[in-house]
């Protein structure tokens, strides 16, 4: 129970805001913008569609204020989407030189067109690696667009020394992964670390003594949710 002779916490109003447009798609949606208006000269029909048209655009590159919870010993979601996968595989070869060669647990998270597609890291501390490799561009639900799909890995160096791998994988929509840190470059837990364009998955790698705290179908939110914690119990169930 709160001291009596203690004066009460002071705080600010919180309001909503609408989210901004990333950089990366204003451009974007002000093409689109441009067509919606030459639709008003050419057609008043095609104005209408164009209009939704520039409207998901804008609304698919949002970039909303996340507030990341604090701690050592959490791992926070890299990206918005559907929790379809949470297995002990085996690691990437490009990972093996910072994560080992034993296989780890992977949170697999997929981004549909509606979700936010800002990635951000799970951890603070040190880029160690930022590595992009081409591919095809196959459902990104499926399991095999870990190894076959365009994709980008990153590793990330807590401080405390713990390394965490994630990957942003393309899809049948997504046709560019963009990164916004390089090796070497010191992040915030919850940070800004690379978007990618129109639909795809985001995989997460957990050291041995980190457990998974979501569970299969669940939705992550990028930056906020926790998808493991060091030491804690594993999180168990379906999401209803």
């Amino acid at each position: 129970m709160a001291s009596l002779d203690k004066p009460p916490v002071v705080t600010s109003t919180v309001k909503w805001r609408f989210p901004a447009v990333h950089s990366e798609g204003q451009k974007f949606a002000a093409i689109a913008l441009g067509i919606t208006l030459l639709m008003t000269i050419v057609s008043n029909v095609l104005f209408w569609p164009f209009l939704f048209i520039t409207a998901w655009v804008a609304t698919f590159f949002r970039d909303p204020v996340r507030t990341t919870p604090q701690g050592d010993d959490l791992i926070v979601a890299p990206a918005d989407g559907l929790v379809t996968l949470i297995e002990r595989v085996a690691i990437p070869r490009e990972l093996v030189g910072e994560l080992g060669e034993q296989p780890l647990v992977r949170v697999s998270m997929f981004m549909s067109v509606f979700d936010v597609h800002i990635n951000r890291t799970p951890i603070a501390g040190t880029i160690r690696q930022v590595v992009y490799i081409s591919g095809k561009f196959l459902n990104a639900d499926l399991d095999k667009a870990s190894e076959e799909n365009e994709r980008q890995h990153f590793v990330v160096e807590g401080h405390d020394g713990r390394k965490i791998g994630f990957t942003q994988i393309a899809g049948l929509v997504a046709r560019r992964i963009i990164g916004f840190v390089k090796p070497g470059d010191l992040v915030a837990a919850g940070q800004r670390v690379g978007l990618i364009r129109f639909g795809s998955r985001v995989d997460v790698y957990l050291p041995d003594d980190c457990t998974p705290q979501v569970v299969l179908g669940q939705r992550t939110i990028a930056g906020e949710t926790i998808i493991g914690r060091v030491g804690a119990p594993a999180a168990t169930g379906v999401a209803q």
